[in-house]
Parts: C-alpha cells; structure tokens; sequence
C-alpha cells in the first residue's frame, strides 16, 4: 500500500478533535471553544475525560470567556465534575478564571491575542505567557489551528513516533492537512499504541512495531 492510502486511512478513521466535539474552528466562537476544551486536555488526564468535561461546559452555556468568568469558582467546580475532572477541579476552575482574566485585561479577545503577535511563532509564545498554560497545552490548541491561522507549533512527540511507526513524512504536509494528519497520529498514539491494542488499530498493516 501507498503512503498516500496510510493517511487517507488515518484521516478516515481520526478526525480532528474540534470536529469530534461540534466546533467550527472558523468562527471566533468556535476558535474560543477550542482554546477551553485544549486547556481541558492539556492536565495530565484521559483524553474522554477531557472531552466529556469540555461538553459539559457546553451544555451548561459557559464556553465564552465572559460566560466563565460570570460563572464562578464554585460553579466551574460544579461543571468539572460532573465531566469526571475530579482530580483537578479546584486547580483548574482557578486557572480558568485566572486566564479569561488576563485575556480580557490583556487583549479583549482570542482574536485580539492573535491580532497582536508579530509572527506565526509568535502566536505560542503569546498564548504559553497565560499561567497555566504550557508547551503542551498550547501544541494541543494551536496544532488543529493550521489552515486558520498562521502558526507554527512543534510536532508533538507522539505524532513524530506514530509518523515514523508508519512511514510517514510530515514534512510533506502544511496548513490543514498536516492539522488533520498530526492529530489523526496523537488518537491513533493514544487510543492504539499507547493501550497496546495493535489487533485493533485499523492502521495496523502499515506499522512497523505492530504487536
């Protein structure tokens, strides 16, 4: 088979997060919403927990930086919880307002940090200067960002071994497709590799280490 059919088959199977959980990452709405369900995924916790938290933050209408901060400390407790983010809640219902905040304070808006950057590297130097958000958390949001806006995040580490397992060179790729393909890596990392579940893995035949 074809590198061409390796990607085809892992954009098939691992579409990107932000679409996984109904956002429109080419709306400013939507641009937000991304940046709260990447601040939910970038603790040390499961990737559905992540994702089960950030629609509960959905469902109960607080997915805007204004939305958070009038909702609270004891009410973002409230809503962490329910998503299973017990581990973290205190921690993480203060990072939240702390970064709605600074973001208001320092830029009005999402679109207004990304209005101000000088360059597309700029863009993760800006958004790793909120408290609380690392190298980590800002590869998560930035990487699905490619094609929307002018960034230039690192490839995460689990996507370079998942692209190397399959032969795959990402170089080849920008924009979208390299947002599409890098992130279809990190599922296939996590909900394949990582579990040892290689029988499973619907890229299993182009793996170099499969079990």
């Amino acid at each position: 088979m074809s590198e061409t059919s390796q990607v085809d088959v892992l954009i098939e199977f691992f579409p990107l997060y932000s679409e996984e959980l109904g956002i429109d990452l080419s709306q400013p709405s939507g641009r937000f919403k991304w940046f709260l369900a990447s601040i939910l995924s970038g603790a040390r916790i499961g990737e559905r927990v992540a994702m089960n938290t950030y629609r509960c933050f959905e469902g109960a209408g607080v997915n805007a930086p204004d939305e958070i901060i009038e909702a609270g400390w004891d009410r973002l407790v409230e809503i962490l919880d329910a998503g299973g983010y017990v581990r973290y809640d205190f921690s993480t219902a203060s990072k939240l307002l702390d970064i709605m905040d600074s973001l208001k304070k320092r830029y009005g808006s999402l679109e207004g940090l990304y209005s101000q950057a000088s360059s597309a590297a700029d863009v993760m130097r800006l958004v790793t200067e909120f408290k609380g958000i690392g190298p980590t958390t800002a590869q998560i949001f930035l990487r699905e960002l490619r094609g929307m806006w002018e960034v230039l995040p690192p490839i995460s580490a689990i996507a370079g071994k998942g692209a190397r397992n399959l032969g795959i060179n990402l170089g080849q790729f920008e924009g979208e497709k390299l947002a599409r393909v890098e992130t279809a890596l990190v599922k296939q990392g996590l909900r394949y590799c990582k579990k040892r579940k290689c029988a499973e893995c619907p890229v299993r035949e182009f793996c170099k280490e499969k079990g």
